[in-house]
Order: C-alpha cells, then sequence, then structure tokens
C-alpha cells in the first residue's frame, strides 16, 4: 500500500524524520518496500512565461512562441496547443527531458514547418497528472519563472510503499497506520470528524431488502446508504487529485475520488450509484446467473454464491468488490447513492477469486474491515460530498446488522517474557495494549484485554505478546544461543536429504543439467506413466494440462527435452530431484530421482566430431547413470539385481528393473518406447533412468565391522580367456556371477570382451567370450594352480548356463 507523507501527517502529530517513520515501520510488522520522491519523473520540469505567442507562417494551427525558463534568454519553441497565449504561464520541459506521458526523449535543434523548436510546453497529460490533452497547463501569473514545477505544484513529497500481511485489515487505511506508529511513540494521533451529518428529508431510496434464499452464502452484513441530491460533480480539486495520483490512481471525478479517499485515508472500501440510473427498488440478494458490466470494461458471469446490489433491471454492484457500468457515477450526476457496507472477509475472498477482480475494496474487505465503520464511513463520505460537490443529503437508508467479534483474552502477563524473553513491565505492557486501542482489566497477574474492533485478528494470548514485541521493537528482544546438549552435534540432515544432496551432485558430475518441473501434469501424460487414477487428480486444476499429481519425473523431463529440440537444442542431459506420488496417501509420495538424455548427449559430450560418427544415446549410458547415482548413494550395483524387465515406458528388448530381492524395486532404465515417443511427438534417440530414493536400504547407524586395510600384492595377475558357447536367452550377469564364485580368493574380476552370433555357433545359440584376472596374494601362481582355477570356471559357467566351452 502507498501513502505521501503530508497525507500520514494529516492523521498523525509528528516531528519524526522520513528515515525514522521508514525504520519504525519496519519494526512493527508494516515492512517498507520502498521509499520515494513523490515527483522525481518531473524533476526538469519548470515553470516558464510564454513572452510572445504568434502564428506559425507555414500552418494554421501552430505558434512560434519566444519561452522565458528562467535561463537568462529566450527560446524557440512551436507550439500546437489552441490556449498559448502571449505572457501565459506555463510548463516547460527542456531539450533532453523524458515525457512521461508520450513516452519519449524530447530532442533538441528540431525544426517544425521550417521554424525551429527547442523545448516543449506541457500538458497535464502529457506529465500525467490527469486526462487533459486539450491545451498547454496554464499557471497563475504568480507563479516564478525558472522554479521546477514539482517544488512549484507541491509534488515533490515523499511516497511510502509498505507491504501488508493478510491479518492486518486495519492497516490498509492510513489512519491505521498512524494508529499504530503513535502507539510505537512517533507522534499523537489526530481525530477524525465522523460525527453524523444532519439530514434533510426522508430518503427516496429506503432501506435495502435482503432477499437471500435459505442456505444461500450472505456475503453482506450491514448496508448503509446516504442519498444525497442536487450535487454538482466534474473534476476533483487538484490537492485530491495529487493526492490519488502519488499513490498511482487515476482521478475519475470528485465523488468517485471521495470514495478512493476514504478507502485510502480510513481503510473503509465505498460504493457511488447515480441515483438516476436506478430502475426501481435497490435490493440486496444473490445472483441468478446474470451477465455483470463491471467498472473494468469487462463482462462477468455471476453464481448464486455472490452477494450483489441490484435494482429491477439486474445487478448494479458485485458486492465489497466492483460496482457496474449502468449505474457508473460521471461529471453528469446529479443525485448520488453512497454505499459504505460490511461485508463476510471468506466470502468476498471466495467471490473474489472465482471472477478473477483484483480491486482495492475486495484487498481490504477480504482482509476484514473495521465493522464499527460502516454507519461512520458513510458520514466522513458525506461530509466530504457536502463540501466538494454541495449538495442536500437524505436520511440514512440502513439495513442489516453489524456483526462485532467482541472478543476477551484472558492475558497472563508473564507470557510477554515466556515467549519473547522481553523484560517488560505490567505497567508498561498495559500502556502499549492502551494506546494500540486494547482495554486491559484485572487485579493480578492475568489481566482481561478486550480486543477493539479493527483487530478481529488477534485471538489469543500469544496475539497480545506480539502486539506487545512489536511496540516494545523486534530488535530488543535477546539473542541468547541454546544451550549445547552434546558435545558431539548430532546429525542435522536427514536420510532423505542427504540422499537427496548425493543424487543431485552425481548426476551433475556426469554433465546433466538439473531441471525443476511441474508437480502437475495432464491426465494422458500421467496415465502413460502410470498414473492418472481418480485419487491423484486435481479438485481444482489451474489449468486444463495440470489435472493430475505426477507419477513420475520423466514427463516433464521429457516436455523439458521436447521443447529444447523445438527451438534448435536436440541432444540435451536433463535431470531432476523431486517428488512423485504413487497414490493419495502420506506413504504414496516418494523422492525419485530421474534423468533423459536426448540425441547425442553422451557422458563424454554430443555433437559431431572430426574424429569418429557422433552416436545416439543408449540403454547403456542411461545404466551408467543410474549406476553413479547407486555408488554415490554407497549401494554397490554389483550386488544388486539387474533383470531384464522393462518400465512400461521403456523399449521392451532395451530396459531393466534394479531391485533388492523379488519386492523392493530400485530403479529402472532404458530407452523410450518408440510408440510412447510418437504420442509425446520426440524424434530422436532418448534413454532415461529412474531411482526411488525411498527405496533404497537405510544406512546402519553404527558398522558391523570397519574397513578394511589398502592390500596391493606385490606379484603378476594372471589373465586367462574362456569362450562359451550357450543359449541366446542366456544373461551377462549370470555368466559373470557364476565365473566369479569359481574361486573367490583368487580371482579379482571378470569381463565379457566379445559376444558372437553365427550359423556356425548353431541355431539361437551365442559365442560369449570372458576374460578372468587371477590375482596371487602370497606367492606366484603355478601351472597346477592355474588350471585347478580355469577348470573351476568353465565348471561353474557351463552347470550355471547350460553352455559349453567353445573348442
Amino acid at each position: 500500500m502507498k501513502f505521501t507523507l503530508d497525507w500520514l501527517k494529516e492523521h498523525l502529530e509528528t516531528t519524526a524524520t522520513v528515515e525514522e517513520i521508514g525504520k519504525a515501520l519496519t519494526m512493527i510488522g508494516l515492512e517498507v518496500e520502498g521509499i520515494e520522491a513523490q515527483g522525481k519523473a518531473l524533476e526538469k520540469f519548470v515553470v516558464a512565461q510564454v513572452v510572445q505567442a504568434a502564428p506559425h507562417p507555414n500552418s494554421d494551427h501552430l505558434n512560434i512562441c519566444k519561452v522565458d525558463a528562467g535561463t537568462g534568454e529566450l527560446i524557440d519553441v512551436v507550439c500546437g496547443a489552441p490556449n498559448v497565449v502571449t505572457g501565459m504561464k506555463s510548463v516547460f520541459a527542456f531539450p533532453g527531458t523524458y515525457i512521461p506521458g508520450k513516452d519519449f526523449e524530447l530532442k533538441g535543434g528540431v525544426v517544425i514547418r521550417g521554424a525551429p523548436s527547442n523545448g516543449m510546453l506541457c500538458s497535464a497529460a502529457e506529465l500525467e497528472l490527469s486526462n487533459d490533452h486539450d491545451g498547454i497547463i496554464s499557471l497563475p501569473a504568480d507563479a516564478p519563472v525558472g522554479e521546477k514545477y514539482v517544488d512549484y505544484a507541491g509534488i515533490n513529497g515523499v511516497v511510502f510503499d509498505i507491504s501488508i500481511t493478510p491479518n492486518r485489515g486495519d492497516a490498509t487505511g492510513v489512519y491505521g497506520v498512524a494508529r499504530d506508529l503513535a502507539a510505537f511513540g512517533l507522534g499523537t494521533l489526530k481525530k477524525t470528524d465522523m460525527s453524523p451529518v444532519p439530514s434533510q428529508g426522508a430518503s427516496p431510496v429506503p432501506p435495502l431488502p435482503h432477499q437471500f434464499e435459505p442456505g444461500q452464502p450472505k456475503a453482506i452484513r450491514k448496508f448503509a446508504g446516504r442519498y444525497i441530491a442536487g450535487v454538482r460533480n466534474g473534476p476533483s480539486p487538484d490537492w485530491l487529485q495529487a493526492r490519488l495520483r502519488a499513490v498511482g490512481l487515476r482521478p475519475i471525478n470528485t465523488i468517485v475520488d471521495i470514495t478512493n479517499l476514504v478507502s485510502l485515508g480510513w481503510g473503509r472500501p465505498l460504493h457511488a450509484y447515480d441515483a438516476d440510473k436506478v430502475e426501481g427498488q435497490m435490493v440486496l440478494r444473490n445472483a441468478h446467473g446474470e451477465n455483470f458490466d463491471a467498472l473494468d470494461n469487462k463482462v462477468y458471469t455471476l453464481d448464486d454464491t455472490m452477494t450483489v446490489i441490484a435494482d429491477d433491471k439486474g445487478p448494479l454492484c458485485l458486492g465489497g468488490i466492483m460496482g457496474g457500468v449502468r449505474s457508473g457515477v460521471t461529471e453528469a450526476t446529479t443525485n448520488v447513492f453512497i454505499e459504505c457496507a460490511s461485508w463476510d472477509p471468506d466470502l468476498i475472498a471466495q467471490s473474489g477469486r472465482k471472477t478473477g477482480i483484483v480491486s482495492d475494496a475486495r484487498y481490504r474487505l477480504e482482509r476484514s474491515v473495521d465493522p464499527a465503520l460502516t454507519e461512520p464511513g458513510m458520514e466522513l463520505a458525506t461530509r466530504l460530498v457536502l463540501d466538494l460537490c454541495g449538495g442536500t443529503p437524505k436520511e440514512p437508508a440502513i439495513s442489516g446488522e453489524d456483526v462485532f467479534p467482541g472478543t476477551v483474552v484472558d492475558f497472563p502477563l508473564s507470557e510477554v517474557k515466556r515467549l519473547t524473553g522481553l523484560d517488560v513491565s505490567p505497567s508498561e505492557i498495559e500502556a502499549i495494549l492502551s494506546r494500540l486501542g486494547f482495554v486491559a482489566d484485572g487485579p493480578g497477574d492475568v489481566r482481561s484485554v478486550k480486543v477493539p474492533s479493527w483487530r478481529p485478528d488477534v485471538t489469543q494470548k500469544a496475539d497480545l505478546v506480539e502486539e506487545v514485541m512489536r511496540m516494545v521493537g523486534v530488535d530488543n528482544v535477546p539473542v541468547e544461543p541454546l544451550p549445547r546438549l552434546n558435545h558431539v552435534a548430532p546429525r542435522i540432515l536427514t536420510t532423505i536429504q542427504n540422499r537427496r544432496r548425493i543424487a543431485r551432485r552425481a548426476l551433475a558430475t556426469r554433465g546433466l543439467d538439473e531441471a525443476v518441473t511441474w508437480s502437475f501434469i495432464s491426465h494422458d501424460d500421467a496415465t502413460r506413466f502410470g498414473g492418472g487414477t481418480e485419487d491423484r487428480q486435481l479438485a481444482n486444476a489451474i489449468a486444463s494440462d495440470m489435472t493430475d499429481m505426477r507419477p513420475s519425473l520423466l514427463p516433464g523431463l521429457l516436455a523439458a527435452a521436447g521443447r529444447n529440440a523445438n527451438r534448435g537444442f536436440a541432444d540435451v542431459a536433463l535431470f531432476e530431484v523431486g517428488q512423485v506420488f504413487l497414490s493419495d496417501k502420506p506413504e504414496g509420495q516418494h523422492t525419485y530421482a530421474s534423468g533423459v538424455r536426448t540425441g547425442t548427449a553422451k557422458p563424454s559430450g554430443s555433437g559431431r566430431h572430426w574424429s569418429g560418427k557422433a552416436e545416439a544415446v543408449g540403454v547403456w549410458d542411461a545404466k551408467a547413470d543410474l549406476a553413479a547415482v547407486l555408488d554415490a548413494l554407497g549401494v554397490d550395483i554389483d550386488k544388486v539385481q539387474v533383470l531384464p524387465e522393462a518400465a512400461s515406458w521403456s523399449h521392451p528388448g532395451r530396459g531393466g528393473r534394479i531391485a533388492l530381492g523379488p519386492k523392493v524395486t530400485l530403479g529402472w532404465f532404458g530407452e523410450l518406447h518408440p510408440a510412447l515417443a510418437a504420442e509425446l511427438d520426440i524424434s530422436g534417440a532418448v534413454a532415461a533412468f529412474e531411482i526411488d530414493l525411498d527405496a533404497l536400504p537405510e544406512p546402519r547407524r553404527k558398522p558391523t565391522r570397519t574397513k578394511p586395510g589398502l592390500e596391493l600384492s606385490p606379484f603378476q595377475p594372471v589373465f586367462r580367456d574362456f569362450a562359451f558357447v550357450m543359449d541366446r536367452g542366456v544373461s551377462a550377469a549370470s555368466i559373470l556371477k557364476a565365473a566369479k564364485g569359481a574361486d573367490k580368493g583368487l580371482i579379482r574380476q571378470v569381463d565379457i570382451f566379445d559376444v558372437f552370433e553365427g550359423a556356425h555357433v548353431g541355431e539361437g545359440k551365442k559365442s560369449v567370450a570372458i576374460e578372468v584376472t587371477l590375482q596371487p596374494r602370497d606367492k606366484t601362481l603355478t601351472d597346477e594352480e592355474i588350471e585347478r582355477v580355469s577348470a573351476a570356471v568353465v565348471a561353474a559357467v557351463t552347470k550355471t548356463t547350460g553352455g559349453e566351452l567353445r573348442k
């Protein structure tokens, strides 16, 4: 919310500086987002006099002017304003000045139809002071030539921009801010005259009847209206226009500007109707599905949960949010009906969300407005209308009853010390609460505190402690270190937090870029990747393609890869560590680490290279990425099961599953299924993997044995090659496992270095060649010992795979 220093001082008697006020505002919880000079954009404009204005010889609507801008010499200016005359004073811009209303920088040395022009005489619209562009600004004869216009016009003040939390509806008006600053000790609060205005005759508009169906939500609580006849509406006074512009509002006309002034000044939204445009009886009811033409020039369809002020023809105003075009006040208005009503904050917020209207009225009313200001707010607006527009006020039209919380809190004064550590005396606590409008009563250490009507957010003793703390000053809260309970600090990060960190680092070191994608995906994508069930569909989806909670990270990563490909980056490597939702239960939320590689984005690099043909990514790249993460997490991939079971999204023959036993699946890897790639409009090779970080076994708190020391053998290793012929369906893992188990003491490593299929190995057969590394530790191996181990390897592989040694 924005307000000027001058506006604040109308409600607060203070000598505090801008810096002191800014610091105090932040200290009491009204955080200052910015402090700026009000007329900063108009700093270069000066008061000038038109010494001579003569018709342009080459134009019938331009004038050649001699302008005195206080520089000591006259300046030639070509001006097209119809009101420019010799001797008048106006606002002048030198070359190089930015013209905000036209959004350009004024150039010098310009020649207009043969006449030089070295500056510009400005209209109010060109300075964004109003919509008046019919002529240049005309200043009084005593305006000092050469003085900055912002200084002369008094628009060089200071504007505060503060952030209002959702519970502080009382601070959405300048008066409420002044009340807090006065309680903080920065000045004295000035009272506003809101006494009843004497009425002159009965109101042509009777109290509005309530026409709500039983069980319908009723947003309106109390409606107070005042008919004022014979007003003279028109542009509002300069001081009022300047005040509204300073906080970013565009002046409309006097009556509308008064409603904005009361809304911003006292946090009390109002609305004004042109009474002559109302047809029949005004009533309060819920909408009947009508279309509503609002003042923002948009048409909204209203439902039966939204309260409207209506006449015989339909809605005049969407209650508490925005008025309608049909009853809008214009400069031609002569009879006006002013509304000041009390509303249900929750229902106002609900209607605002449904329509998407964000108005100043909604901003304040959904934060709760002081119900005690309903009738006084109407009286204040009436007084301002009579002062600025004249007219005859009629009897108020009041219906409904206000809702006053009347909250009383039993407040142990010791809570201030217990919750904040502040040593505040009982008398000071009572004084602080009293300055804020609270009434504390009772003897002893517990006070019965009555909460003022403008603070419905205060409902418990902790809220009262907060009020005392912010008035004493948050920076005065003592900072004391917590006592250390252990000599060795315990582990801070949880297991899953550590796993996320380790997985991110491992994948980043392999050249994958981290992506963060939406947790919501389309129903079709959710179905493709194992989700799409009703329990995981959103009841209030934010978009048609974000209807389901994601069962996998891959849809988001594949969509990101597709967007990159569409923009010319076909080779990408992306990963994400995040939440997936396997059900709508708490235990169904798992943390996955997933990645995709597309095109030629292999770990060694992507793109074409002179040294050879660029290879496309494949299943082994995905497996290597997955193995790297498991290795970083302390899981030995050689000790887990690598099964030829492809995921639902993977090519059937080019994918696998990593498991611990028959029930625990750690992850999947493989190449994207061609049919799925076609559905997702992805071309080229795609390899992907998924790891369920929650499925990994919990690390042991205390290791059962220490890590063995490093053993380096001084003896030369021995290498032996074997080739076996076996059925094509035999897995490589079974061959390696059998060979390693033949002699665990001597066999250090087994590698497959050749696979061959052909006619001379037999139909449905393959030849697999392995290299076995023997590492002696105590002595050099003899021929007999080598032959014994070789025979054991042949026997173990033959028994496990059903193959035979190739001759």
